[in-house]
């Protein structure tokens, strides 16, 4: 009886902790976004976009973060993809995380300070991808994209996410947005980085 009890416990504790860490995963992926922008060396590619779309357009980047990761859903629809709560987090928080992150946060004139705001925002992206994904809540939106293009296609996720990051990477800079050293520093550094941390962040299925 104790044993059954007991259960049901375990598993309530769980998924508090996966919803502890999910939250904490995305509000820092936001944060350290807002941290490589402020370095002024180049984003990612999909914030690369979003900020070609905030000089072009208005509204600031976290509000096209936001307005995109919700767009990028709608393409889940044709895909049967299925969101879960990690999915909606991801869009309700990055962007919102990264605008606040920008307002707290001067942008360094310095190379030097400018560089090491970059690696650090660069290793909290780290990070904080290893704690979402391994609250195991759902993908993003656009990890779900390429997984849901993956299944339906046949194509390699190695060949599929390439061609998207380079789609939108190059919208992004013909919208003006910084594409420099952190964009591919960002590229090279995020697969390893995150298969580091999640291996200390993936919350197991069972006790």
């Amino acid at each position: 009886m104790a044993a059954t009890a007991a259960a049901p416990t375990r598993t309530a504790d769980r998924l508090g902790r996966r919803l502890v860490q999910l939250a904490g995963g995305l509000t820092l992926y936001g944060t350290s976004m807002g941290l490589m922008l402020r370095a002024s060396l180049g984003g990612n590619p999909w914030d690369v976009f979003h900020q070609g779309l905030s000089r072009h357009l208005g509204m600031s980047v976290g509000v096209w973060v936001t307005v995109v990761g919700a767009l990028v859903l709608l393409l889940w629809i044709p895909l049967r993809q299925r969101p879960g709560v990690g999915t909606v987090g991801n869009v309700l928080v990055l962007g919102a995380a990264m605008d606040v992150t920008m307002r707290l946060v001067d942008a360094p004139h310095p190379l030097p300070a400018r560089i090491a705001l970059l690696v650090c925002g660069i290793v909290l992206n780290g990070l904080a991808t290893g704690l979402y994904i391994g609250a195991r809540l759902g993908p993003g939106p656009r990890d779900g994209l390429m997984t849901g293009l993956h299944r339906r296609t046949g194509r390699s996720l190695r060949l599929i996410r390439t061609g998207i990051e380079l789609t939108v990477l190059a919208a992004g800079i013909l919208l003006g947005g910084t594409f420099g050293v952190g964009t591919i520093a960002y590229a090279l550094a995020i697969g390893p980085l995150a298969q580091f941390f999640l291996r200390w962040c993936t919350v197991p299925e069972r006790n």
